[in-house]
């Protein structure tokens, strides 16, 4: 059937009928999809000055995704594993996050999402907990307040006073099915404050920890930062770090992930998994990934989309032919233009 929206309007989508759930309940659902991630808002009160945010900021174009938009990405959510919120922005400045979060839950996703922490409060926890969400990642640039300084606008013991604030109602509420990550970005200038990471999620209750690196350049001033797939003794000093600091958390039992860019790799695949997973805009524009498609009004000759879910269903944009084109090129090892500079193809 049809739902209709809680806002007004149609949502554009059907739950599966009696017959279809007791199917999925036996044999499980068809999940061709590995991941689905949904930019909410493009809004974001962070500085940060790695992020195209900021060295964009006067072309930048804010908006929310409103519900019905995402209520159009059901049939894509019904294929999927996983849905996460977050894109460009601070997910939780979106008044329909709680809704779009029991959505997918309800499409039989797991829910992730990303954020800087700066809106957490008791009662926001309490929803997140209450929502069902699988996976909430803070966002860190260091493990200190100085090495995290790049950061501006987010100021690094807020963001650990909302894990806390966070890990205690989960706690209180027998939340055992939310786990807490750091979403780590680890730049070259710092690399030895990450280093400092395992202390902080102990301290804190962290079950996890992703780190990246810096993967889009909104302006060439930045490419000291990233580390390229050329930069051998740049990456090799890198992996030192990264790996001394894994045992160190492995040690305290804590999970933490990291791939730094392979120069042996053959570049026919891609971290962000474009195969299996997709991005989609807040103005419901579907792309590859985040990197291809940002929110600004510039002239960028990596932007990629083929097509828009108010217009398309957006399995038909998924299995479009110009799509999968895309994405057989980058398995052939002749991708396109916005891959064939990118680290993320020298990682999976």
């Amino acid at each position: 059937m049809k739902r209709r929206s809680a806002i007004g309007g149609d949502e554009g989508f059907r739950e599966p009928g009696f017959w279809e759930t007791v199917k999925e309940a036996f044999l499980g659902a068809r999940r061709s999809l590995d991941c689905i991630q949904v930019e909410v808002t493009s809004r974001c009160p962070g500085r940060c000055t790695y992020c195209p945010h900021t060295a964009l900021k006067d072309r930048w174009q804010a908006r929310d995704m409103d519900m019905a938009t995402f209520g159009r990405i059901w049939p894509l959510m019904r294929r999927s594993g996983r849905v996460h919120l977050q894109g460009w922005g601070e997910p939780l400045l979106n008044p329909a996050f709680f809704e779009m979060a029991e959505l997918a839950r309800r499409a039989g996703c797991q829910v992730s999402t990303t954020t800087c922490g700066l809106r957490m409060d008791e009662e926001i926890a309490g929803r997140i907990v209450a929502s069902g969400l699988d996976i909430v990642a803070f966002s860190l640039a260091g493990s200190d307040p100085a090495s995290n300084a790049a950061r501006l606008g987010v100021d690094f013991d807020r963001v650990c006073e909302a894990v806390s604030v966070l890990q205690t109602v989960r706690r209180a509420r027998m939340g055992v099915h939310l786990e807490i990550h750091f979403a780590y970005l680890m730049m070259a200038s710092n690399a030895e404050a990450v280093r400092g990471l395992p202390a902080l999620m102990e301290r804190l209750g962290v079950h996890a920890a992703v780190i990246s690196t810096l993967d889009y350049l909104p302006e060439p001033g930045l490419a000291g930062e990233a580390f390229q797939v050329h930069e051998a003794e740049k990456l090799a000093r890198a992996a030192a770090v990264l790996a001394e600091t894994a045992a160190d958390a492995r040690r305290r039992g804590l999970a933490f992930d990291y791939e730094l860019p392979d120069p042996a790799a053959a570049g026919r695949s891609c971290r962000e998994n474009i195969g299996r997973s997709l991005f989609i805009a807040a103005d419901g524009a579907v792309s590859p990934c985040v990197y291809v498609n940002v929110p600004a009004a510039v002239v960028d000759p990596r932007r990629r989309i083929f097509g828009n879910v108010k217009a398309t269903d957006p399995v038909e944009i998924w299995e479009s032919p110009e799509f999968s084109r895309f994405r057989e090129r980058l398995a052939g090892g002749d991708p396109d233009l916005p891959c064939r500079g990118c680290p993320k193809r020298f990682m999976a």
